[in-house]
């Protein structure tokens, strides 16, 4: 009997350690602009190596005001403070995911509102080669005061090509 509840412990643990990680890197950065520092990191729910499951990350800060991100079709990935893109004092956070199958992901950027979410620019695609050539998705523009400088990956012309454009923030 007591070797039964030992064996459905480890199994619950190990299911449990498989489908919900957290990522050991944790960026510090000023994300909601009150002067102190806080960590962003990142934890990973219901996904296998396999990438079955729902597979949703979930990004939390150590200033608990500042709320979760949530990102559907992500097995972990990549957090970068992207420093302050829009002027505000706050500092933006971009996420690049992980996943099983594709090279093309998007970027995602958010900046924060009342200690909330939302995107800075729409989700910028990217793809593999766009990444290993070291184009990295969004900068300041250094030439025009509120604008960022957008380089993302298309396919055109039965190639991936990679194009930078100057956008203006909202």
């Amino acid at each position: 009997m007591i070797m039964k509840k030992i064996a459905s412990i480890s199994f619950f643990l190990m299911v449990n350690f498989l489908f919900s990680q957290t990522s050991e890197v944790k960026i510090e950065g000023d994300y909601n602009g009150d002067g102190k520092k806080e960590f962003a990191y990142a934890t990973v729910s219901d996904c296998s190596d396999e990438c079955e499951g729902n597979c949703i990350t979930t990004i939390h800060f150590s200033d608990e005001k500042i709320k979760p991100i949530t990102i559907k079709n992500a097995k972990n990935g990549d957090i970068y403070n992207l420093k302050d893109l829009n002027n505000d004092g706050a500092d933006e956070i971009g996420f690049y995911p992980n996943w099983c199958t594709s090279c093309w992901h998007s970027f995602y950027v958010y900046t924060f509102r009342n200690n909330e979410s939302k995107f800075l620019v729409k989700p910028i695609p990217t793809h593999c080669l766009q990444w290993e050539e070291n184009k990295f998705p969004i900068e300041k523009d250094p030439l025009k005061k509120g604008f960022v400088r957008i380089t993302s990956s298309v396919w055109k012309n039965d190639k991936i090509k990679v194009e930078t454009k100057s956008v203006k923030l909202k």
